[in-house]
């Protein structure tokens, strides 16, 4: 860190960096509490999808309770090979947000297989993209908390070391240059009163 120089001109770049720093804190705070919030509500949407992975694969099997006697027909029946994901702003994150799902049907016979199996296959699609869905909370959530404690971290260092750092070197130098001016006066003074005692001396000489 470099020294604190005691001038005029470092008084000035220390009131400069004091105003820059106070316009930048509210839109860091704001942004902190906006983040705050979708941490909250990405949080939620990681839930719901948790939610809806655990009734969905629960709804497979009240619904098709005959799914026991197909184990060995139906395995492997649908099977996700990939998936795509566009990139969402959030409050000047960038967060993913899945766009859509590829799967992979197993060959099987309409004519040799109930009719129910068609209902099957969409619930297991189903149940595949609300799976990727949590997978990508959980990712949205670890994003935006990250970025919580970033900007969080950059409020602290405004609010508590920047700004009163910037507080305490102003008062510093406005001590100093008030002492330093002081001192001037005084010498002055003491300069003035010197030429007039001299003087004073002078006159009296002049008379003897």
């Amino acid at each position: 860190m470099s020294k604190l120089k005691l001038s005029k001109s470092s008084l000035q770049q220390q009131r400069d960096q004091l105003k820059l720093f106070k316009k930048l804190l509210p839109s860091l705070d704001l942004k902190r509490r906006q983040l705050t919030v979708e941490a909250k509500k990405a949080r939620e949407e990681l839930e719901q999808a948790k939610t809806t992975v655990q009734e969905l694969e629960a709804k497979i099997g009240q619904e098709l309770p005959m799914l026991e006697f197909f184990q060995t027909e139906l395995q492997g029946l649908v099977k996700m090979t990939d998936y795509s994901m566009i990139t969402q702003n959030v409050v000047g994150v960038k967060l993913p947000s899945l766009q859509k799902i590829e799967c992979v049907v197993k060959d099987y016979s309409r004519f040799l297989m109930p009719p129910w199996v068609d209902v099957l296959v969409q619930r297991l699609k189903d149940a595949a993209e609300q799976r990727v869905r949590a997978k990508i909370a959980t990712e949205r959530v670890e994003i935006i908390d990250k970025a919580v404690r970033r900007v969080t971290q950059r409020v602290n260092l405004f609010d508590k070391i920047l700004i009163p750092g910037a507080q305490k070197n102003i008062k510093r130098i406005q001590i100093f240059l008030g002492d330093t001016e002081r001192t001037a006066v005084i010498n002055s003074k003491l300069a003035k009163g010197k030429q007039t005692v001299k003087g004073y001396s002078l006159k009296e000489e002049a008379f003897e």
